[in-house]
């Protein structure tokens, strides 16, 4: 049996556009599988470059807690906090015209180098003019006190009432240190 050109043709193109189907069938989901994972590795990319600027910037972020840290007051260890805090909170609300009804120190927590006091005031009472009083004494309070938490709420004639959890931070000696 002896095959044309036209026929030899035709089967080459057969066989090539069989091969090219097969190759799309078996490539396709591989293809879009191989985007998959460009798209994922461009996103590990930006996030380790994220993580390198942050690296990059340690020495800043170092002395900026470093200049923090010294505002914050340090206390030994062991020593309980609960009610220096508590009358801080008082002595302010009480200068600023805000009168805490019920208060309560929650647990202390430990967050790297520095404690924080989480104090919890379920009940407060005051003038519009008392509370912003207030929350800007807190504020100028430097890093020691954070307030997070606040709910306000209309009393009566001019008076608010609410609640709020105000955090106060600090470090501890330890006992082991030498003259720190």
């Amino acid at each position: 049996m002896k095959i044309s050109g036209r026929e030899a043709v035709m089967t080459m193109l057969t066989t090539a556009v069989a091969i090219g189907a097969v190759t799309f069938m078996t490539a396709g989901p591989k293809i879009q599988e191989w985007k998959k994972v460009h798209s994922n590795l461009d996103a590990a990319q930006r996030r380790i470059d994220g993580y390198n600027k942050l690296l990059g910037s340690e020495n800043m972020w170092a002395s900026q807690f470093a200049g923090l840290r010294k505002m914050l007051p340090q206390y030994p260890a062991g020593k309980n906090v609960n009610i220096h805090w508590l009358s801080t909170m008082d002595r302010i609300a009480s200068n600023n015209g805000v009168r805490i009804v019920k208060r309560e120190a929650r647990k202390e927590k430990k967050i790297g180098d520095v404690y924080e006091l989480p104090i919890e005031c379920r009940e407060w009472e005051g003038s519009l003019p008392a509370i912003k009083n207030f929350l800007m004494a807190i504020e100028k309070e430097g890093a020691m006190l954070d307030m997070r938490k606040l709910l306000i709420k209309p009393k009566s004639n001019n008076l608010l009432k609410g609640r709020f959890t105000l955090y106060c931070a600090y470090t501890r000696k330890e006992n082991n240190t030498r003259g720190n």
